[in-house]
């Protein structure tokens, strides 16, 4: 094979596999975050959704262990005794916590791991996960997002109002993420976030590719100039 085809072969299976990385995504209620995700996972391979734990009830359509892990309240407090949790907060009322997970099983298993969580855990996960990746979804405008929200019929008006002041506080401190994505086009912000996870699995493939390639080269010298 020649030399460009071997690099081709190198990007193809970058592109096939994970590498053990952590992304984090967060947004405010109704940006679209969950349709990204899911349309991402859907189109780019080695991805896994780390399903998040709460104590409020299941919303239409939600399913055990695919959408949340739905607990009650005595057991998520006996999770966070036990520190099984790799972080946790209350929001309006509910519980949801992020379960540890196991970096080693995801590298040697060439999965990266998808985390959906708000601010206060990204915070969280950034201190106590190396080279985690935090990723924000913007919405296009205030409108557009109070639109959504009315239009996916789930909250009451209170409700909704509670949302978007939590917006704003949250947009406050999106410019401390690694990455923005305007998810005003959604097929956009579907190749926005992949290109992301694609750029960072190149870079951390880095370092082990050019060991070996140098390696080769080093070899090549050796034998064909002493």
């Amino acid at each position: 094979m020649n030399e460009q085809g071997e690099t081709l072969g190198a990007d193809v299976h970058i592109k096939n596999k994970g590498s053990g990385l952590v992304f984090i995504i967060s947004a405010p209620s109704g940006a679209g975050k969950t349709t990204l995700i899911r349309k991402v996972m859907e189109e780019l391979p080695g991805l896994q959704f780390s399903v998040s734990y709460t104590t409020r009830p299941p919303r239409a359509g939600e399913e055990e262990g695919k959408d949340y892990h739905f607990v009650t309240p005595f057991l998520f407090r006996k999770m966070i005794e036990k520190g099984e949790f790799l972080e946790w907060a209350e929001v309006l009322g509910n519980y949801y916590g992020t379960r540890v997970p196991n970096l080693q099983e995801l590298d040697s298993e060439e999965r990266d791991l998808i985390l959906d969580i708000d601010i206060q855990g990204a915070q969280k996960v950034l201190q106590q996960v190396d080279q985690a990746i935090a990723i924000f979804i913007l919405p296009p405008s205030p409108e557009v997002l109070q639109e959504r929200l009315v239009r996916r019929g789930l909250d009451a008006p209170e409700i909704i109002q509670r949302r978007l002041a939590n917006a704003k506080k949250e947009m406050e401190v999106a410019q401390r993420y690694h990455y923005l994505i305007l998810n005003e086009k959604l097929d956009e912000a579907i190749e926005v976030l992949k290109i992301i996870i694609l750029a960072e699995r190149c870079r951390k493939e880095k370092r082990p590719i050019f060991e070996r390639k140098f390696r080769e080269w080093e070899a090549y010298h050796g034998k064909n100039h002493c």
